[in-house]
């Protein structure tokens, strides 16, 4: 009689606290910066206190704890500085977007709708939660999940529904709503690419012939990149916008990079965009208008005026800003939605930006840690992904109000009007939420397994060893 033996599996576990306490803490200080704000907005301009204090006080700090207890008993190990800097981002800039609202006379009510887009951002957030118990059942779905993407980046070009505004075809109408699908899409494309690089990374990352010491790709295997090099570029040509052909295929090219760890692919891809965007300039209207409005934007005020009067704010709030409330953000175009950096900055001043920036750093940072302690190599490259859109939105868009980069138009991720941003990126925190949970988790110290069962049969054990 014979006997298999079954592979030893290690009882060495690693728990990380669950800091559910300390989050709750650090939600509700976050809100009071935005809260603060908004009330600060009130005095300095009417000299008053709002008279909806208590209810606006109500549901936003009702927001809060409600997001916090979803997290609580769902996911009690997720990170625990993610969400609280989240609403701390989407609390100024709701208070921005507020203070901007008060210069026309009668004062508009964007804020209220930058409102109500948050909360069901949160609905969305706490549905990924409770409907994502496994963050690897995505996993199944790369190829459908692709073409779902690509459909949803491309449907602004239909005749029907597609609709253009400042220039930029990338919004859909249907039934009176308006709707930004490049938002929705990058959550699908990020999914597949981390499902497809996770599923193909040896065949990925063999290589072909060597060229001035690269080893390239071999030809077979460079399908993925052509088609989304082709997607990047009808988006730039056919829908004006250079923001989201960057966005999407950094995403691909840093996806693919995390996956193989071949510098080949970065390179070949940076060739590919650079060539698109070489073209692009010499073959398009919108391309060269935004690289003269960066590198000499006072040579056409009139179709510079954006970018120009962004440089004056900056100037005139200096260092520490002209105070939240005494500052003219209204005089920049688009000053809640695509400057709304700019505004940020007159008000609140370069130190002030700059404490932004780093709240997005560390963001990102806990993003990237989330994809360094998740057991499994989907889980790894979705959140790497994830976390890599934030970090690739935040330096576009800010380095393009600064005049580091050309303007690309993308928003200012939490901060920006636009609910089809927001929502979106709500949901994409309740996914990294999921992955850091099932990182930071109890969990025996085993080797990574290969295969999603693998994966099942170690949280089995994995769940035996935590009770």
């Amino acid at each position: 009689m014979s006997v298999t033996k079954q592979p030893a599996v290690s009882t060495d576990v690693i728990v990380f606290r669950k800091r559910r306490n300390v989050e709750l803490a650090l939600i509700l200080f976050a809100q009071v910066f935005g809260f603060g704000g908004w009330v600060i907005t009130h005095l300095s301009l009417y000299s008053t206190l709002p008279d909806n204090l208590v209810p606006v006080g109500a549901i936003w700090f009702g927001l809060g704890v409600a997001a916090h207890l979803v997290v609580r008993f769902r996911i009690p190990y997720a990170d625990p500085l993610i969400l609280p800097i989240v609403f701390l981002l989407n609390g100024i800039g709701l208070a921005m977007i507020y203070r901007i609202d008060q210069i026309p006379e009668p004062p508009r009510t964007d804020a209220v709708d930058q409102l109500m887009m948050t909360a069901l951002g949160l609905v969305l957030f706490s549905g990924v939660i409770i409907a994502l118990r496994d963050h690897r059942r995505l996993q199944r779905y790369p190829y459908l999940l692709f073409i779902a993407g690509l459909a949803m980046l491309l449907m602004p070009l239909l005749p029907v529904i597609g609709v253009e505004s400042g220039g930029a075809q990338i919004w859909i109408r249907v039934f009176g709503f308006s709707f930004q699908p490049a938002e929705v899409a990058k959550i699908l494309l990020a999914i597949a690419f981390a499902a497809y690089f996770y599923e193909k990374r040896e065949v990925l990352a063999l290589a072909g012939k060597r060229f001035m010491g690269i080893e390239l790709p071999r030809a077979r295997d460079l399908g993925p990149i052509a088609i989304m090099w082709l997607a990047s570029l009808a988006v730039m040509v056919f829908q004006n916008d250079l923001g989201t052909s960057l966005l999407f295929f950094g995403l691909f090219t840093v996806m693919i990079y995390i996956a193989t760890e071949r510098p080949a692919w970065p390179i070949l891809a940076s060739i590919m965009f650079v060539g698109a965007a070489i073209a692009a300039y010499n073959f398009t209207n919108h391309v060269p208008r935004r690289v003269n409005a960066w590198l000499d934007p006072f040579s056409d005020y009139d179709r510079n005026s954006q970018i120009i009067n962004a440089q004056f704010g900056f100037a005139w709030g200096g260092l520490f800003g002209r105070g939240w409330g005494e500052g003219r953000p209204g005089l920049t175009h688009l000053a809640k939605s695509d400057m709304i950096a700019a505004a940020l900055g007159e008000e609140i001043g370069i130190v002030g930006l700059m404490a932004i920036i780093m709240l997005y750093a560390v963001l990102i940072a806990r993003g990237f840690k989330t994809a360094l302690i998740s057991p499994d190599g989907f889980g790894k490259l979705l959140a790497a992904g994830l976390s890599f859109t934030f970090a690739l939105q935040v330096f576009a868009i800010i380095g393009g109000v600064s005049r580091l980069l050309p303007l690309t138009g993308l928003t200012t991720p939490f901060m920006s009007q636009g609910g089809s941003s927001l929502v979106a990126n709500w949901m994409i925190i309740g996914i990294l939420l999921v992955i850091s949970h099932r990182g930071r988790m109890p969990q025996a110290a085993t080797a990574a397994p290969q295969s999603v069962d693998q994966m099942a049969a170690v949280d089995d054990h994995t769940q035996v060893i935590a009770r």
